[in-house]
């Protein structure tokens, strides 16, 4: 499939998402028949499950749904939000901190679907001891981490930082703003 055809073909899904899929829906012939049965369920799952976390842009599908701990693998990790609110959630090793976010409706928006290629899922670890148990920020997430609001010498992107026996009793702080930069910001008008 051309990238032009696929580019159509999620935009046809993307309307299908808001209307109920009927016999006539245009997905039937903009869809290959061996991947329709495929993306129907999908189309079928996401309406029938709608996504209740506005804050992110990618698929309910992608986030959001972590594996219970297995026992020995519990983790806790507190977040404080925007006013200061406390939430304290038992998680498994291995689970990012994005993920855990957008799982339980926090409002983090990880813009990039967690690819460390923007700084909207910023976190500010409020322990600097915890902060130093962290591996070190690779370049990439360094340069995300410029364009961060509010940048602190302990600041990370949510979705580098994975839970670990180290980092069992992390407390991060969600900024009050995020920036999303998006090439439609620099566009002449």
């Amino acid at each position: 499939m051309s990238i032009a055809a696929s580019r159509c073909a999620a935009r046809l899904i993307q309307r299908s998402l808001r209307s109920p899929l009927s016999t006539s829906s245009p997905l039937r012939s903009a869809i290959p028949q061996s991947s329709y049965r495929s993306t129907r369920l999908s189309i079928a799952f996401s309406t029938q499950f709608p996504s209740r976390r506005p804050f992110s842009s990618s698929s309910s599908l992608l986030h959001g749904h972590l594996d219970p701990p297995k026992p020995g693998e519990e983790r806790k990790v507190t977040f404080v939000d925007k006013e200061g609110d406390e939430y304290t959630f038992v998680v498994a090793d291995g689970d990012n901190l994005l993920d855990i976010a957008q799982a339980n409706d926090l409002e983090m928006e990880g813009a990039c679907g967690g690819s460390c290629a923007c700084s909207t899922c910023h976190v500010i670890v409020s322990d600097p001891d915890m902060f130093d148990k962290m591996e070190e920020p690779d370049d990439d997430e360094n340069d995300m981490l410029d364009l961060a609001f509010g940048l602190t010498e302990t600041s990370r992107l949510g979705c580098q930082v994975k839970m670990s026996k180290e980092l069992d009793g992390l407390v991060v702080k969600l900024p009050t703003m995020t920036r999303n930069l998006q090439a439609s910001d620099f566009a002449k008008r």
